[in-house]
């Protein structure tokens, strides 16, 4: 019977016959597909990548409007972009752990005060360029800059000094926190030579690829890049992403077999889409949920009142059991979920009760329909998930009247500018990440205009504690804070539900994001 087993599990790591083929054979030998799964991930790992080809993906997130500059980035396309032609001076795996990649090592002072980082010789850039601790440390400098608009900045605020010392760079804080390299793992921050203080939109990394084509909202091409330093990435020739922004057209893509893996399939789609030839489905819970933002400081949204009678008035279980299909769970007002490791689950669970929202709506004394802004570049079936809301407030007697925008430019015509929106986040590694990007008073991206020093003191203490049961304690009360009063309604945390084709290798699922955490073109392979 072992014999076989290998003999499949030797025969579809070569690509000789499809996984669901490969499935259900063993499946006939009683052997449950997870098991079946887990053996032939190790087989294909075993047998290596292939080399060569065209890898191309059709991603929803992308605009008209989009950069090349890693500040600007806030879409899973051009986070994909990024990592195609870019690196980091560390990375989170799968698992949780700092990963280095362009720094070799990463020390901490006893005090968790000094972080060091001990830069990789031979690296080029893209423009013949050799990586040097300045790139380093201007690239650090310019995202520090209110006036790069960095999606990082909030998460730099922190930093109290940084320099140079030979192939070292370091990085003081304030105060101590454990979660430095977390922070430094922000996909804005890739390396560029100079830092992109004179070109930041240039496209020139030390990535894998360079970037052949950039017709933003539509298409980006690639070509591997000769003088790559790491053989463990970049495995096609080619790689190319098509911006597909309708749920239909990125399905009908990878059917008909013009793109090699999508993201974000609608859970209504998901199962069926998987039992098509020559495709699967890769699922994984993790950080990522799907929210309406309102702004705190912005009538009427800035009536806390308000604010939790539209909480209550979110039928969530409804919306996961209809929207995500089941590929996803109930979320509590907070971005903080059991994914995160310092996650306190003593935290009462909001359920959506119509009489105390009428109740606190009254109580606002608003008058008139209250606007939300949306559209399925928010997140998937993001326009059923209003429609659904829509309903629930009705039977609270709150008027929601749902004006559904074009996808194009949602991320920066919509998104972080209109008082009550719909929108994503991907989650990040460690909560001090999470909050430090959204919800510190000074954040770039703090997309509710939740302003409190109070929490602020918190967070800062958080990042100084070093004992992790006192710092779950902090994080918990920061926790009810932005659930009792800020200005996010997380109705649901997402599965990331990724359709890829039989002729991919190597994927292997990330929590920190679909696609391999942004990661797929750079890491799979052809087989």
């Amino acid at each position: 019977m072992s014999d076989i087993i290998n003999h499949y599990v030797k025969q579809a790591a070569k690509g000789f016959i499809s996984r669901r083929e490969f499935i259900g054979r063993l499946g006939a030998l009683g052997v449950a597909a997870a098991s079946a799964n887990s053996l032939l991930a190790s087989a294909v790992r075993a047998e290596g990548p292939k080399k060569g080809g065209l890898i191309r993906a059709g991603l929803q997130g992308g605009a008209s409007t989009d950069s090349l500059d890693p500040a600007l980035s806030a879409s899973s396309v051009t986070a994909n972009v990024l990592t195609a032609f870019g690196d980091l001076l560390v990375e989170v795996s799968p698992q949780g752990e700092i990963v280095p990649r362009l720094a070799e090592s990463v020390e901490a002072s006893d005090d968790a005060k000094t972080w060091t980082f001990k830069i990789r010789k031979g690296v080029e850039f893209h423009n013949g360029k050799t990586l040097t601790p300045g790139d380093i440390l201007k690239t650090m400098q310019r995202h520090s800059n209110e006036k790069a608009q960095s999606g990082a900045l909030g998460i730099m605020r922190g930093i109290a000094s940084m320099k140079v010392d030979g192939d070292y760079f370091s990085v003081s804080l304030d105060t101590p926190n454990a979660d430095l390299p977390y922070l430094m793992a922000d996909y804005h921050l890739v390396v560029q030579p100079d830092g992109g203080m004179a070109h930041p939109a240039a496209g020139i990394g030390s990535g894998p690829y360079t970037v052949e084509v950039n017709e933003a909202g539509t298409r980006y091409a690639f070509k591997k890049f000769a003088n790559y330093w790491d053989e463990g990435r970049g495995h096609a020739d080619e790689i190319e992403i098509l911006v597909l922004n309708d749920d239909t057209a990125r399905a009908a893509a990878l059917q008909s077999g013009q793109v090699h893996f999508i993201n974000r399939v609608s859970p209504k789609i998901a199962k069926l889409l998987g039992r098509a030839p020559g495709l699967r489905i890769e699922t994984i819970s993790g950080r990522g949920h799907y929210v309406f933002v309102m702004h705190t400081d912005t009538p009427p949204f800035a009536n806390n009142d308000l604010r939790m009678a539209l909480k209550l008035a979110v039928d969530r279980q409804e919306m996961v059991d209809k929207v995500l299909r089941g590929f996803g769970s109930v979320g509590n007002d907070m971005p903080i979920n059991a994914a995160y490791p310092l996650f306190s689950g003593d935290i009462e669970q909001r359920s959506f009760d119509p009489d105390q929202a009428r109740h606190y709506f009254q109580k606002s004394g608003h008058d008139g329909p209250i606007v939300l802004k949306v559209s399925d570049a928010a997140f998937p079936s993001a326009v059923d998930a209003a429609a659904l809301y829509q309903q629930s407030a009705a039977k609270a007697g709150i008027p929601l009247e749902i004006q559904r925008v074009p996808s194009d430019g949602y991320w920066s015509e919509v998104w972080n500018k209109e008082p009550f929106c719909a929108s994503y986040w991907a989650g990040r590694p460690v909560q001090d990440q999470m909050y430090s990007t959204a919800y510190k008073s000074d954040a770039d991206w703090n997309d509710t205009r939740f302003k409190r020093e109070d929490f602020d003191a918190l967070l800062l203490q958080a990042k100084a504690e070093l004992d992790p049961i006192k710092r779950t304690s902090l994080y918990h009360e920061m926790g009810l804070m932005v659930r009792d009063e800020g200005g996010a309604i997380i109705p649901m945390f997402n599965d990331f539900i990724d359709g890829v084709s039989e002729q991919i290798g190597g994927w292997e699922g990330d929590p920190g994001g679909g696609t391999m955490f942004d990661g797929a073109l750079v890491k799979t392979w052809l087989l």
